[in-house]
């Protein structure tokens, strides 16, 4: 029982230190936009990379660096309507 506590509360330390680890609660649109920031980050820390992906797209390493860090504000599109919110129009609508 200790070791199943003990688990736990490593797993909880390691979602608060790393965002991206995700938890029960976390939505596909949030784990998607997780993963593609972190792809686009690491693209952008690598030079070598970066230059490699600027070649494949004949694009200037620099202008390249720039969209990867512009994709990084939304990757998958805006987020999805909360429920909160959906409630909050249909009530203020009358519906």
């Amino acid at each position: 029982m200790a070791d199943k506590l003990r688990n736990q509360q490593e797993l909880e330390r390691l979602q608060a230190k790393y965002v991206g680890t995700g938890h029960p609660d976390t939505t596909s649109w949030e784990w998607k936009t997780n993963i593609h920031r972190d792809t686009y980050s690491s693209i952008v820390g690598h030079p070598p990379l970066l230059s490699y992906m600027a070649l494949a797209q004949n694009e200037p390493v620099a202008k390249f660096r720039v969209q990867m860090i512009r994709k990084m504000l939304q990757p998958v599109g805006p987020p999805p309507p909360r429920e909160e919110d959906i409630i909050m129009s249909n009530t203020q609508n009358g519906s």
